[in-house]
């Protein structure tokens, strides 16, 4: 699995207000930032992805939240 540095691409901004841990919102252009290991990933991933402590893991369009009050969703905007 490959690790890609979102942040070179996109630039991030966090949904106002913020959603719930418990009603997590998903979309193309919504990403989730882990805020134990702060990597990013796409809230809908299409190829096998990780953060690399484990809280968020996904494939084929979804992804798996193990602890959703340390998850902070943002929206991706191109640079």
């Amino acid at each position: 699995m490959q690790q890609i540095d979102l942040r070179k691409i996109y630039r991030f901004y966090p949904l106002d207000p913020a959603p719930g841990p418990d009603a997590l919102p998903s979309a193309g252009d919504l990403y989730y930032e882990c805020l134990e290991c702060a990597v990013i990933l796409n809230s809908v991933p299409r190829a096998q992805v990780a953060c690399n402590c484990g809280n968020l893991s996904g494939n084929d369009g979804k992804i798996e939240v193990k602890n959703p009050e340390r998850v902070r969703v943002v929206r991706g905007r191109l640079k």
